[in-house]
């Protein structure tokens, strides 16, 4: 799952959203160096991931991409997943999305100084861009591919990948629905994860 996926996951602790939000960026038990809370955060985040990289829906949903990207099928199936579940917002939080996502900004911001140097760096951009809420676009997501393959490893093939997406969108879209129903049942039930706003 990707950084929206995440904080939706995360409930209703401001903590637990910012250990989940920084928790690609604290290696091995470095987590041990941050208050209870955000720790548990961090947890929920490895926890989250592992769960997902073993799902048999996500690789299913990776196979798509596979030949394009294949070892970064992955990467991009997390961010086709926050595509749906930004698009699909409504089915899941009564919130509405720009509320929820200025509220992650405010939660970061309030915690800034605990936030790891590589996290301060991208914030900014992340909070101005309003990019959480972008990804319910096609476009959003362009871009987002677009800066991590300028940032990161990530082979330099937005456009068929958007093309691949396209071509496949009902299934992937359905396969996203599937999984998160999913993993909101293991967040609830084995993570103790209340997700009070979760629409019935």
């Amino acid at each position: 799952m990707n950084f929206l996926a995440h904080l939706y996951l995360s409930g209703e602790s401001e903590k637990i959203m910012v250990g989940n939000f920084i928790a690609d960026f604290v290696k091995g038990r470095k987590y041990e160096n941050y208050k209870s809370e955000i720790r548990e955060g961090i947890l929920l985040h490895r926890s989250i991931d592992s769960y997902t990289d073993t799902h048999p829906i996500v690789s299913q949903s990776g196979k798509y991409f596979r030949e394009v990207y294949r070892k970064y099928s992955g990467v991009i199936t997390d961010l086709v997943y926050d595509h749906f579940l930004a698009k699909n917002w409504g089915l899941y939080h009564k919130q509405a999305l720009p509320v929820f996502v200025s509220r992650c900004h405010e939660a970061f911001v309030k915690n800034y100084l605990t936030l790891p140097n590589q996290v301060k760096l991208f914030l900014p951009f992340l909070i101005s861009s309003r990019r959480l809420e972008t990804y319910a676009e096609i476009e959003g997501l362009r871009t987002a591919l677009n800066i991590m393959v300028r940032r990161t490893s990530l082979p330099d093939k937005t456009d068929l990948g958007i093309e691949i997406l396209l071509e496949n969108y009902e299934a992937l879209e359905s396969e996203f629905h599937t999984f998160m129903r999913e993993i909101i049942t293991y967040v609830s039930k084995d993570k103790g994860i209340e997700l009070k706003y979760l629409v019935e």
